[in-house]
């Protein structure tokens, strides 16, 4: 018997508090309902701060894998004096740019059972237990791969960067939060809906400060009694298992640019036939006379060819004078990232099926409690065996680098 298909809006599950299901043997799973949420907070889980965090985009949700859409990136505009006229004078023409999502994974993680191997565990331990924690791992495994991909799409998206590479934030006060919140004060990011994401051992070093332990500094035991991390300048903190190690590039501290000058705003640059090495994408540079530390897009393997580079938007923060100009690269950092919600995307779907419908005899949506991420379960029978499976598709987009800025570690 075919069982009947689920047909759903995905989005709109995602904030679903509780499992929806549909099944022509509801039997199947429907009894471990109890036993899968309660295997999702027994099983070992990574910390996701990212999935969380970032704007569930609903414009790409239609779109099939490997599919991309488009949208709309609107540039500055500049002002003008006003001149009264008996003539309505033309609007200024622009160029709206665009940039791409994707849907661009579509995972499943899978097990099998056979009719002996359940009779003799339901002697023991019992099968249904040992089924919970079977979709508790699925789960667990998706989870930690949508995480890693946004942190590593996070990082890479930055504008600027903050902090002394190979030492951990947060060593005796709160100047790192701070001056990340003026990254993207001074980029204008919206100051709402902003997160810092932060490796444990951040984590650890931020809840050692006495500004949040001493109950008549912070006004609160949370942290020291519960170790609760509290929203710092406006940005809710969370930890991530998943925040990127990055190694960089091996440009010696001889590269150059050219002497052709370049103003505030500048993202692309022609470099000078100096030094040896590379410039690679996620290096976080300096230029000489400009303390800011931006974060290369898009490098040069080797930096004696006079070749080009270019650094993340807003650009330069210093214009450079007509003259040739060194590029020190940064040592290799943890890519802790803090940005505003609608600067990174996500796009998370259940996996297509064919309209006609397929072969599983149950499924079943569950909603992870920790990430706020749906799955679908299937359970398709096959000779005296069953296959469960646990999907989800999604993709994942870094749209606006003025909204992201990197706290080095």
């Amino acid at each position: 018997m075919r069982a009947k298909s689920l047909i759903v809006p995905s989005l709109a599950l995602l904030a679903a508090p509780a499992i929806v299901h549909s099944a022509a043997y509801a039997n199947t799973l429907t009894g471990l309902i109890p036993s899968l949420y309660a295997g999702v907070d027994v099983v070992s889980r990574e910390l996701v701060g990212f999935i969380p965090s970032v704007f569930r985009n609903t414009e790409a949700e239609r779109a099939a894998v490997g599919q991309s859409v488009v949208y709309p990136i609107t540039p500055a505009q500049s002002s003008f004096s006003l001149a009264p006229a008996m003539v309505i004078p033309e609007p200024s023409d622009e160029t709206v740019g665009t940039g791409t999502i994707t849907i661009s994974k579509a995972k499943g993680v899978a097990f099998g059972w056979v009719g002996e191997e359940q009779r003799g565990l339901n002697t023991g331990p019992g099968y249904q237990n040992i089924a919970r924690d079977n979709f508790a791992q699925a789960i667990r495994t998706l989870c930690n791969e949508i995480e890693a991909d946004l942190a590593a799409t996070a990082a890479a998206g930055a504008s600027r960067a903050w902090g002394t590479s190979g030492t951990t934030p947060f060593a005796s006060d709160l100047s790192d939060p701070a001056n990340i919140r003026k990254i993207l004060d001074d980029n204008g990011a919206p100051p709402g809906g902003r997160s810092l994401i932060i490796n444990t051992t951040a984590g650890a070093k931020l809840r050692t400060l006495a500004q949040l332990t001493k109950a008549n500094e912070s006004g609160t035991l949370m942290t020291l009694r519960d170790g609760t991390l509290l929203d710092i300048h406006g940005m809710m903190i969370k930890e991530s298992a998943a925040v990127v190690s990055f190694t960089k590039g091996t440009n010696n501290g001889s590269a150059s640019t050219d002497n052709a000058g370049y103003a505030v705003g500048a993202t692309t640059f022609t470099l000078a036939s100096a030094g040896t090495g590379t410039l690679k994408a996620g290096d976080v540079i300096t230029f000489a006379g400009d303390t800011n530390q931006y974060v290369v897009t898009s490098g040069d393997t080797d930096v004696s060819n006079g070749g080009t580079f270019k650094i993340a938007a807003p650009g330069l923060r210093v214009a450079i004078a007509a003259s040739n100009t060194v590029i020190t690269t940064t040592n290799s950092y943890a890519a802790n990232v803090a940005f505003s919600q609608n600067a990174v995307h996500l796009v998370a779907r259940l996996p297509a099926l064919p309209q006609e419908g397929d072969a599983a005899i149950d499924s079943m949506l569950i909603t992870d409690p920790r990430s706020g991420l749906t799955f679908e379960i299937r359970v398709y029978a096959g000779y005296r065996k069953i296959r469960a499976e646990v999907g989800l598709a999604w993709g994942f987009a870094a749209t606006k680098a003025e909204h992201i800025a990197l706290l080095k570690g």
